[in-house]
């Protein structure tokens, strides 16, 4: 396994009585499962907040992405703090700040209020996900163990954002859109209990600092760009109201990496990017985050809009694809002992890109089977088929100190790329529908969407199969 890895089974704080094993992983898994269902599991509940609170359609994009870019941005300070003060503490401190937000977005009266509580959320995920690997990884010895234990990681990850419709579809048909964020309030509650008294504490503190002002520029830039993009869709490329807020978070962006370059410790050392595997999985996690986070969003969408489905119908719809992504993550560390994981990481790309590729050719009545379920279906097994290789190369040859770090390295440049993808085609859905709001003109404008998506995930595979390395040992 990789150097990242056995660095953070050898921090562990020795305990009295050591927790069993299993106990552990899933609790990390149950952390990971929260934080990453959340990303999705509003996207069926859209429609109703829409109604309830009198959002916009940008506002709408905004529910989703004022999680993801928080999310996105702190993750890697999160990283940081388990690495210097515990990786169980900030799990604890993530997971209340989660829940605490989940209680105030289930109560929100304003749109306002919702929003503001979606990004705290966004923080409260961003603190706890990167300690639910390192936790995990900790726990259980190197070698087959921990290849499995790292498997159903990213299986209950992706099953998370996977489960999202499902979840939220019953949620907002059996009682209310608002139980799609206060369901986490008790759930969290009862993880919180168990990984207070159940978990083992780790760290690799070396006494550095938490680079607060680059975690701030790297948020602040992202989102900035995001509202830019926004703008595109009424004002325009070229209006002042668009190129201002491009201009200003493209500043944040690199006032962001002039602070790295120069701090004694960094929030990304970019040191790290000289390191292949890091870079190179990094690349293509953005790139292939871009198109795959699209898809909940837009299909959600196009089966209550467009097909006239109801939110839990809209769920239901969507469970083959939520298997097939866990089925993929569950494959791919097989296929990776006897192909190796850029093989993998290709060949989901190309299964994905399939999906995408099928999908693009939508109808306004079109049949479940061919229309939601297949597609969907090869889309999410791509996407789980290349999670698995790309995290595990992501975090090849990355120095022991580093290991919150590096795996909230990964998760960020797949949600932040997540995150620009969904304004960057939010975008392009509502200026080819020019504002009508038929069946037809969105099926149109969705379509578009994963037209485009395809070429992204192709664009990706090339750029996997030139740049990744051959093994899973880092290179210079």
């Amino acid at each position: 396994m990789t150097p990242m890895l056995e660095a953070a089974a050898t921090t562990r704080t020795p305990a009295r009585s050591a927790p069993p094993t299993w106990l552990v992983v899933a609790l990390a898994c149950a952390g990971q499962f929260l934080v990453v269902l959340d990303v999705s599991v509003v996207n069926v509940a859209l429609p109703s907040m829409r109604t309830d609170l009198g959002l916009s359609a940008p506002g709408l994009q905004w529910v989703v992405n004022a999680y993801a870019i928080a999310f996105a941005g702190f993750m890697l300070l999160g990283g940081r703090a388990g690495d210097l003060y515990g990786r169980k503490r900030m799990f604890l401190v993530g997971l209340a700040l989660f829940t605490l937000a989940s209680l105030g977005g289930g109560l929100a009266q304003e749109s306002w209020h919702l929003l503001l509580a979606r990004a705290v959320q966004g923080l409260g995920a961003a603190v706890l996900a990167p300690s639910t690997l390192t936790i995990l990884t900790a726990a259980v010895p190197e070698g087959a163990a921990r290849a499995r234990a790292i498997a159903t990681w990213t299986a209950v990850g992706a099953g998370g954002g996977a489960a999202g419709g499902l979840v939220g579809g019953v949620l907002v048909d059996v009682l209310d859109w608002r139980w799609v964020l206060l369901i986490n309030v008790p759930v969290g509650a009862v993880v919180l209990t168990g990984a207070l008294a159940r978990l083992p504490e780790s760290r690799a503190g070396d006494g550095r600092r938490l680079d607060l002002p680059g975690a701030v520029l790297v948020t602040a830039g992202l989102a900035t760009l995001a509202y830019g993009i926004s703008q595109t869709e009424a004002r325009g490329w070229t209006a002042g109201a668009t190129l201002a807020p491009l201009a200003a978070g493209l500043l944040l962006v690199a006032l962001f990496l002039l602070v790295e370059a120069r701090t004694a410790s960094p929030l990304m050392p970019l040191g790290l990017l000289r390191l292949r595997s890091v870079a190179s999985a990094n690349a293509a996690m953005f790139v292939s985050g871009s198109a795959m986070f699209c898809m909940w969003f837009f299909m959600t969408l196009y089966a209550q809009n467009v097909l006239g489905y109801s939110p839990l119908e809209a769920g239901l719809a969507l469970v083959p694809s939520s298997l097939a992504v866990v089925l993929g993550s569950k494959l791919a560390p097989r296929l990776m002992r006897s192909a190796g994981a850029r093989t993998v990481a290709v060949l989901g790309s190309l299964v994905a890109a399939a999906g995408f590729g099928w999908q693009s050719t939508m109808s306004a009545h079109g049949p479940y089977v061919t229309t939601i379920m297949i597609p969907g279906v090869l889309m999410m097994l791509g996407a789980g088929l290349a999670a698995t290789p790309l995290a595990s190369l992501a975090t090849s040859g990355a120095a022991p100190g580093e290991a919150g770090l590096v795996s909230g390295l990964i998760n960020t440049s797949r949600t932040m790329g997540g995150s620009l993808g969904l304004a960057v085609m939010s975008t392009i859905a509502a200026t080819r529908t020019g504002g009508e709001d038929t069946p037809a003109a969105l099926t149109d404008g969705y379509a578009l969407v994963f037209r485009i998506s395809t070429a992204v995930l192709l664009a990706g595979a090339v750029l996997m199969l030139t740049w990744l390395p051959r093994g899973s040992t880092a290179t210079r």
